[in-house]
């Protein structure tokens, strides 16, 4: 009963606040007594209530913005939300557009390969390298294969070897199980 007295008094003192799913505050949402105005130019308007400024706001056909929630008191801008909205999804779709993923691409080997089938798996991974993507090279052992994990660890230096113009050994032979694996990550130019 004690906990259910604090829980009440707790949630009916706290402010409770809302904010829309885009992350701030639009027109009525804004329920602070007071805050600091500024226009649509950037220009300061001073400090006033926001019931005020939603009248400058709805006088210009704008909308009211909170656009610092933290500072003291809240600045609004007046703005169109439409549009700004719209910049908004641009600008974080040109900045997705411009980072690139890395990926980490595999190249699976086993001890006893043949050259041909070495050197296509070498291709493969030169090529993953070139692309920008990170390759991990997996020996693969199977029963008395286990007995000679060197085999593995010689594979591994063969291909480090043949790719060390193209990357950075990011993890050398680690044995894992039934797996022996080195990662590599290509070079910055």
């Amino acid at each position: 009963m004690l906990f259910k007295r604090r829980f009440l008094r707790f949630y009916l003192f706290t402010e409770v606040k809302h904010i829309s799913k885009d992350g701030f505050r639009v027109n009525e949402e804004i329920k602070t007594r007071e805050i600091r105005l500024v226009g649509e130019a950037g220009e300061q308007m001073g400090i006033m209530s926001p019931r005020d400024a939603m009248q400058i706001a709805l006088e210009r056909g704008l909308d009211l913005v909170e656009v610092a929630p933290a500072a003291k008191p809240p600045v609004c801008k007046i703005m169109d939300v439409g549009r700004y909205k719209y910049e908004q999804s641009k600008r974080e779709k040109e900045a997705r557009k411009k980072q690139h993923v890395i990926s980490v691409k595999e190249v699976k080997l086993r001890p006893n390969i043949e050259d041909n089938d070495f050197h296509t798996k070498v291709r493969n991974a030169i090529r993953f390298l070139e692309e920008g993507d990170k390759v991990k090279v997996t020996i693969m052992f199977r029963g008395r294969e286990m007995s000679h994990p060197e085999l593995g660890r010689e594979l591994l230096d063969r291909v480090a070897e043949i790719i060390k113009d193209l990357g950075n050994i990011e993890r050398g032979a680690k044995l894992e199980g039934k797996n022996m694996s080195m990662i590599v990550s290509p070079k910055q130019n």
